[in-house]
């Protein structure tokens, strides 16, 4: 039986191992204005195996129709943030997710950040990050209003407005599954955008990466399965969906 769904609801899936992190988070989710007529749900999945697993059970387990998946360590700052993402998919019902720091290139090697490395590409979004043994910085990489067109977005923060499935029989681990889910929708024709932020949405206390164990598997696989679309741009992409 299909799932009944609320197209006026918002649900956050977190997947968490911290308490810490996840009280600091809901004390931000808490602060958020909910558009008139809507409600907002928050779902934590804990001790997840992966974070594909996560995210599905997460996705099973309400019948909002926007979703929120997002890192425990993120903290939304813009109080707005709800209203300005029903705006964003209300505009065209071919947006399908919404991230909010992205690349509208496949990088060649697979790895989104290094086309930032390299100065190859723009990165359209702003956020405030955490170093180790260094104060918040941000990262505004575009001043413009309005939204951008991408082909991946960073997984701190991954909005939908429709159901994929996420890679959970593949991915075994914490990597790639923002790069699989963005081609996930990329080649089922939806658009994927990242809001131009004059002042970043949001805090990432990521701080110091804890592990890359398997990144370097996981990115094979992604360029094994992907191979046609390296180096490709999402209209590339998309002309061909």
């Amino acid at each position: 039986m299909c799932k009944t769904i609320n197209d006026h609801k918002f649900a956050f899936i977190l997947c968490t191992n911290n308490d810490i992190y996840l009280q600091e988070c809901f004390h931000y989710l808490n602060q958020l204005v909910i558009p008139d007529n809507y409600e907002m749900d928050i779902l934590t999945i804990y001790d997840a195996a992966s974070m594909t697993s996560g995210y599905s059970e997460g996705m099973a387990s309400t019948d909002a129709k926007y979703k929120i998946y997002m890192h425990q360590d993120v903290f939304i700052l813009n109080r707005y943030f709800l209203c300005d993402i029903l705006s964003i998919f209300q505009s065209d019902s071919s947006i399908g997710m919404i991230g909010m720091v992205g690349y509208p290139t496949i990088s060649k090697n697979g790895i989104m950040w290094h086309q930032r490395w390299i100065g190859a590409d723009p990165l359209y979004g702003s956020d405030f990050s955490a170093y180790p043994h260094a104060d918040y910085k941000q990262y505004r990489y575009s001043l413009s209003d309005g939204i951008a067109d991408v082909a991946l977005i960073d997984g701190c923060i991954m909005i939908t407005s429709y159901d994929l499935s996420w890679e959970d029989k593949l991915l075994k681990d914490w990597h790639f599954y923002d790069a699989f889910q963005s081609m996930n929708f990329l080649l089922n024709g939806y658009r994927i955008v990242v809001p131009l932020q004059k002042l970043p949405w949001f805090i990432h206390d990521d701080g110091r990466i804890l592990s890359m164990w398997n990144y370097n598997k996981y990115r094979k696989i992604f360029m094994e399965k992907y191979a046609p679309y390296l180096g490709k741009s999402y209209s590339d992409i998309r002309k061909h969906t």
